[in-house]
């Protein structure tokens, strides 16, 4: 009895005291907000007509089906190009600056806006790759997703050493004003009407600005610990909450993905990976999807290898070492998929939701190689030395390792 108690408590003093995975959740960030900004490149000059005012979907199909499914997308607020072209570049900008990790829970927010708002305004343009991307994007919002290799951490940083050194730090004042800027936004939206229908993204927004407003005040006006210990430990539950959400919902899709092709004749049989390498929408590169499949055994050997590695990864997540195998053989068959199949925003998403489960020994090496690289840039093409090793994980006796205001 005196074990279970020890493990439990043990337990919750984890969850409670530190934000888990902070490099796998800054992968997923980086992941993510890189796949969408590619997308969006990538896309630019078809923009209106998957998106905008020119696309088949038109305004009014549009309008009947949110009508009807109540989901969020601020491109139904206006039909003119000018809103359009607004939301496009919005979501671009967002999809930048939460890459670099500034300011990364309001930007985390704003992202997720960005990319509703797209997608949910031509569903039918999407893949599977977009609906991954749709899920986490919600997901990343109660991350703390700029623990490491971010501005925000950086900034953080900086002021540490500042006050190591004596120096007086002043206070923030690009979140309070970027706050208030967003706050009347979301007030005016609000009063419109803009925001009826489901209630999930109205919650979303509004919980995050009013829990932001909060972090400040405690975080300034607090005249003991407690309270920011408090806010602290909520943020690091919520953190890990989302980081397990997410855990989950990538075993749930190799899960049915792989239970659903163990049903199908032609993954019995050992021939379903054939049929789309001859698909003329799926042959970016002929020869090459020739050659892979011209030998019968290697098609069979691809087959029926995906369908293991599928159904059996969820199964293997506690035993380090095969997870490790199965993950390496997962992430590799992405990347075939992006170059023989030219699915390339599809197998980033994957491989972004993959991130979840790397080791952190390999991603703390991953950084390691990442700032040696940049440390042999010449100093024009450089700005600061960021090859310090990232703070340790913030504990509640350690009130001035909490994420000050809008950085959290």
């Amino acid at each position: 009895m005196n074990r279970f108690s020890l493990a439990i408590s043990s337990g919750i003093a984890r969850v409670t005291e530190s934000a888990l995975g902070p490099y796998q959740t800054a992968v997923i960030r980086i992941g993510f907000a890189a796949t969408w900004l590619l997308f969006l490149l990538r896309e630019f000059p078809h923009r209106q007509e998957m998106y905008g005012p020119d696309g088949p979907w038109d305004f009014d199909l549009a309008q009947q089906l949110i009508g009807t499914n109540g989901s969020f997308t601020a491109l139904i607020w206006s039909s003119g190009r000018f809103w359009f072209e607004t939301v496009y570049a919005f979501a671009v900008l967002t999809s930048v600056l939460l890459l670099l990790g500034w300011r990364t829970r309001t930007m985390s927010v704003l992202f997720m806006v960005g990319v509703l708002s797209l997608q949910n305004r031509s569903i039918f343009m999407g893949d599977g790759g977009d609906n991954v991307l749709h899920l986490m994007c919600v997901y990343l919002v109660f991350t703390r997703c700029g623990q490491v290799w971010s501005l925000d951490e950086r900034r953080a940083r900086q002021e540490r050493e500042a006050r190591a050194r004596g120096e007086r730090v002043g206070p923030d004042r690009v979140g309070p004003a970027l706050w208030s800027v967003l706050g009347f936004a979301l007030v005016a939206v609000t009063a419109a009407g803009r925001l009826d229908g489901d209630l999930t993204v109205p919650l979303i927004l509004w919980g995050v600005w009013l829990g932001l407003g909060l972090w400040w005040i405690v975080v300034r006006r607090a005249r003991t610990a407690q309270p920011r210990i408090l806010l602290d430990v909520i943020g690091n539950i919520v953190h890990n909450g989302a980081l397990l959400v997410i855990m989950a919902e990538a075993c749930l899709i190799y899960a049915t993905a792989g239970w659903y092709k163990i049903q199908g004749s032609r993954w019995q049989d050992g021939t379903a990976v054939y049929y789309p390498l001859h698909l003329d929408y799926f042959s970016p590169w002929p020869a090459l999807a020739d050659l892979l499949s011209s030998s019968g055994t290697m098609v069979m050997l691809i087959t029926y290898g995906t369908v293991i590695v599928q159904v059996a990864f969820p199964f293997t997540l506690f035993n380090r070492r095969v997870k490790n195998v199965l993950l390496a053989a997962m992430i590799t068959e992405h990347a075939v998929i992006a170059v023989v199949l030219g699915l390339p925003f599809f197998s980033l998403a994957m491989i972004a939701a993959d991130a979840v489960f790397l080791p952190t020994s390999f991603l703390r090496r991953l950084g390691g190689w990442a700032a040696r690289a940049r440390g042999r840039l010449p100093l024009a093409l450089r700005r600061g030395d960021d090859r310090m090793p990232p703070p340790a994980p913030r504990t509640p006796e350690d009130p001035e390792h909490a994420h000050v205001g809008f950085t959290a």
